[in-house]
């Protein structure tokens, strides 16, 4: 997997699939900061508050690169597909999706309990212009690989919640973060969020299999929500980023 540049957004990023890529990293002379709104916000209100705050901070639409969404609850393979083609919709008015390309990476999880009434953003990321330690953002990932044509034919341990099951579900999101950010030139230790998202209990492998690699390095949080798709149990995210707010 290598990075591609996206100029016009000050990162590059990891060719992923076409709602989504692999992961973000700020270029030379950008940063990425990333801003979490204090309620979620309908997906329409919270691609107009940022692009409000992108345009105040004199950056263009294309220094979009990541986002957090929450959705009401798991979207079957067809309903996500539409979620998508609607969302992808909105980068292309931006001119951040070319020619099916899209540089942004995102997340999107369903509460489990207060869930929103419709697809809502969390947080977003943009990049300004600034000397500053290097910046990324990685995608979230469930325990399925991308791009295989579906999801239902490719989940590890399918319906499997069970300690044993979760655990391997853990290991391969784990290594898909690692896969990622070794991509970008990154690590664990250069984290600086490491964020998971599951209804089940994964206790009995935190320490081994989440602390032991450094995944955990400044805590883990865990947001008790399912991944984005009907079948999906465990996903995890992560960051490394100086600069957050809260609006």
């Amino acid at each position: 997997m290598t990075p591609v540049d996206f100029a016009a957004g000050g990162y590059r990023y990891l060719p992923g699939v076409s709602q989504y890529s692999g992961g973000v990293a700020a270029t030379s002379g950008h940063e990425i900061v990333r801003v979490r709104f204090r309620r979620r916000l309908p997906l329409a209100d919270g691609f107009a508050r940022a692009r409000a705050i992108i345009e105040a901070a004199g950056r263009p639409l294309t220094a979009f690169c990541a986002c957090e969404l929450r959705s009401p609850a798991p979207f079957t393979e067809e309903g996500f597909r539409q979620f998508n083609e609607a969302y992808v919709a909105r980068l292309e008015d931006w001119g951040i999706v070319r020619d099916g390309a899209n540089p942004v990476a995102r997340s999107n999880l369903c509460p489990e309990i207060d869930p929103p009434a419709a697809p809502s953003f969390h947080a977003f990321c943009f990049t300004t212009e600034a000397d500053a330690e290097p910046s990324f953002v990685i995608s979230g990932s469930g325990e399925v690989p991308e791009g295989q044509g579906n999801y239902r034919d490719h989940v590890i341990r399918p319906g499997d919640t069970s300690q044993g099951g979760i655990a391997e579900k853990a290991r391969f999101v784990l290594a898909e973060m690692e896969r990622r950010m070794a991509a970008l030139g990154f690590a664990w230790p250069d984290t600086t969020a490491s964020q998971a998202y599951t209804v089940f209990d994964f206790s009995s492998v935190f320490a081994e299999e989440i602390v032991r690699r450094g995944a955990a390095a400044h805590g883990l949080t865990w947001f008790y929500e399912r991944p984005p798709v009907v079948g999906l149990d465990f996903e995890m995210d992560c960051r490394g980023v100086v600069r957050e707010g809260v609006v």
